[in-house]
């Protein structure tokens, strides 16, 4: 990443249409990514010139100046099925009906072998969708319409497509796929409530509240995640109006970090396209703002290069979301967040000890300075609406109907012997307003303010999506606005160790038994 330029991490982001691959634009755009348009490939393609063909387009990638391979892309819903001779098998109605998910594992690892005898290493499957209306014309690629027997194919599903993941492998959400020559990437396709649509109605509208979604169509999604699935394909439909290529609330806030999902992202075919008919620039800064990482871009991918390379360029998509931070920066525009906890307007508790009285103090008329509330207000943009509580409550929150929360809670100040503690927790209300905050809002970043750090195991860390170690910034709130919305990188690395538990104390880097939340010089770009 640190050695690439702009245009070949746009090139990595994009995928064409093989009838648009030719050798020179593989090597001139650095491209990441080709689908084979299935309706336009010969019938009787031989899996030797299946593999003859994309051995041409690889060979082109590795030419170019970082030897960045290509992902060659297949559908493949029930079998290998653009390829000649090829085992068709059931679509997953059927396999939905045998209740067998070791069968389904053994198809997928047959559709995988069958895959990489021609080539492909990366396919877009399963399907898994909950479909609960049978006049949706893809209903049939659904297992069913209980999220709980879709969750158990889909389990066994990637393990036949991806391989059994080890028992010593526990990073949740990290792309596993065995080595060897049998076995594909796989893609969780279509997030997400596409099976949920008012009529049945393909690319429709999913009209249901957050616990519907949540309850039905969101479960087999986790269980991709937790089995290593490598990417998650976006749907063309909508959730209560607004469309799943442009909803950052469930791309980037749940899918990428609620859930943790560490691959990648990829849109549907033309699937920015259709975010806005006539508006292609306000669609593209949408669908890279909402956390997607790679673009069917089929056949007008210039354009798609073109707008991406000026928006990064102008600063109207950071580069950060380029390099994939998942959470922040947080956006500017057209967003409603709130700001909560005792440390967001409090000029007094940002600096500490040692600030116009031995202790310190409470309040914004100790000195001259900007609280990180009033920088946020400052920093994004009017179309914004900034809400701020101390400790808002649950109905609130809930009928806030926020897209993000910044949560601001700390340590109160202290100096000297006065700030001996032995229990180190987050003082309340703060543990309270993270709990009710950040269990209710899908994109919730807190906000540590502390000379130390202080305890965040068990319960807590799985609450906060985003943490952000401020320590004690003095005066100038500013300073952390610019960070959360990105108008400057995140530079800084743990100058102590952060520990689990008070039990482990003392505890540095370089101790013999050291197992540290997060250790010594640990810090997120």
């Amino acid at each position: 990443m640190e050695r690439m330029s702009l245009s070949e991490k746009i090139g990595q982001m994009t995928q064409i249409d093989r009838s648009r691959a030719t050798t020179d634009v593989m090597s001139n755009y650095c491209i990441g990514n080709q689908p084979k348009p299935g309706d336009r490939t010969p019938h009787n393609f031989s899996s030797r010139k299946w593999i003859m063909t994309i051995n041409k387009l690889q060979e082109a990638a590795l030419a170019t100046r970082l030897g960045i391979p290509m992902l060659y892309a297949i559908d493949a819903v029930h079998g290998h099925n653009y390829a000649y001779r090829s085992t068709i098998f059931p679509h997953n109605v059927g396999l939905g009906a045998t209740r067998d998910p070791q069968l389904v594992k053994r198809i997928g690892a047959a559709t995988a072998l069958e895959a990489r005898a021609t080539g492909v290493r990366y396919v877009f499957s399963p399907t898994i969708a909950v479909c609960r209306d049978p006049r949706w014309g893809r209903c049939y690629e659904s297992y069913s319409e209980d999220p709980a027997l879709v969750k158990l194919m889909t389990e066994t599903m990637i393990a036949g497509l991806e391989g059994d993941i080890p028992p010593n492998y526990s990073i949740k959400g990290v792309p596993f796929v065995e080595t060897g020559q049998t076995k594909v990437a796989a893609c969780a396709k279509h997030f997400v409530g596409d099976g949920g649509t008012s009529g049945g109605v393909d690319r429709g509208n999913a009209e249901m509240p957050w616990k519907e979604l949540a309850a039905v169509h969101l479960p087999p999604y986790s269980t991709a995640i937790l089995k290593g699935v490598a990417s998650v394909m976006l749907s063309y439909s909508s959730w209560n109006g607004q469309k799943m290529h442009a909803n950052r609330r469930l791309v980037t806030g749940l899918l990428k970090t609620r859930l943790k999902f560490r691959g990648f992202v990829i849109s549907d075919f033309e699937g920015i396209d259709k975010i806005k008919d006539a508006n292609y620039s306000y669609s593209v800064e949408a669908g890279i703002s909402a956390g997607i990482d790679m673009v069917m871009a089929p056949y007008k991918f210039r354009r798609f290069i073109r707008t991406l390379t000026y928006q990064v360029e102008k600063g109207i998509i950071p580069m950060t979301r380029i390099n994939d931070g998942p959470l922040l920066p947080l956006p500017k525009y057209g967003a409603k967040i709130l700001v909560a906890g005792t440390h967001a307007n409090n000029l007094g508790y940002q600096c500490g000890g040692w600030t116009m009285q031995w202790q310190g103090q409470s309040g914004n008329n100790i000195t001259q300075g900007t609280t990180i509330l009033s920088a946020i207000a400052s920093t994004v943009d009017p179309s914004t609406e900034v809400l701020y509580s101390v400790d808002p409550s649950a109905e609130l929150i809930e009928l806030g109907n926020f897209s993000h929360a910044i949560v601001v809670v700390g340590e109160v100040p202290y100096a000297e012997f006065d700030g001996d503690n032995g229990n180190l927790t987050i003082p309340e209300p703060g543990l309270t307003t993270i709990s009710n905050v950040c269990d209710r809002v899908i994109s919730c970043v807190v906000v540590l303010v502390s000379g130390r750090p202080l305890v965040l195991e068990p319960h807590l860390l799985s609450k906060i999506h985003s943490l952000v170690a401020a320590w004690l910034p003095g005066t100038e709130g500013q300073g952390v606005a610019d960070l959360l919305f990105g108008d400057w990188p995140f530079t800084g690395r743990l100058p102590r160790t952060w520990f689990k538990r008070v039990d482990q104390l003392p505890m540095n880097v370089g101790d013999r038994n050291y197992l540290p939340l997060f250790p010594f010089g640990f810090g997120l770009t």
